[in-house]
């Protein structure tokens, strides 16, 4: 009974170190994949033209702006930081975008100036058109909770646009913004 209990607890230690070992260990740091390179490939600075529409069919107001992106958190997440004037007024906004590997999409968050709430997004990618297409919902400017789609188009390693669309009162789809963006040199 003696040597029994003691091949017992032999082979409780043999199992139960390791995975104490492994435990103690965390679990495994994760590292930028495959979908991180297109969050990298922004990083820097861009200057942007805002075209604003204030109805559809109404002529688009224009104004310039800066885009500063960098890599954070290990080169997971990429912040941005955008500033311009928009309607007349001084306008700043902060976005963080990274790859969420459960949903398989990328996630975001975006505050600004002209709102107060988060603006949370997924957006899916095609590397084929070089398009990513999002689904951002939060609170417009009178801070009614709205759900908008926009795109992100790559037209080569300095130049995108970004257009954001937003649904009429008779239900399709017009565009609310546009912002073209050319990389500083």
């Amino acid at each position: 009974m003696k040597q029994h209990r003691k091949t017992l607890w032999l082979a409780a230690a043999l199992v139960l170190v390791p995975a104490m070992s492994a435990l103690a260990q965390g679990p495994p740091i994760p590292k930028p994949g495959p979908e991180h390179e297109l969050l990298k490939a922004d990083v820097g600075d861009w200057d942007a033209t805002v075209e604003m529409a204030a109805a559809p069919g109404a002529p688009a107001s224009v104004s310039k702006g800066v885009e500063t992106v960098r890599l954070t958190c290990g080169g997971l997440w990429q912040v941005s930081e955008f500033k311009s004037e928009m309607m007349g007024q001084p306008f700043e906004g902060r976005g963080t975008m990274g790859f969420d590997s459960t949903k398989k999409k990328y996630v975001g968050v975006w505050v600004d100036s002209m709102s107060v709430g988060l603006g949370l997004s997924e957006s899916t990618y095609d590397a084929a058109k070089k398009t990513m297409t999002s689904w951002m919902e939060g609170p417009d400017m009178t801070g009614k909770v709205t759900k908008m789609k926009a795109v992100t188009e790559w037209k080569g390693a300095d130049a995108r646009t970004f257009t954001m669309y937003a649904t009429a009162p008779d239900g399709k789809e017009v565009t609310a913004m546009k912002i073209t963006y050319t990389r500083r040199k």
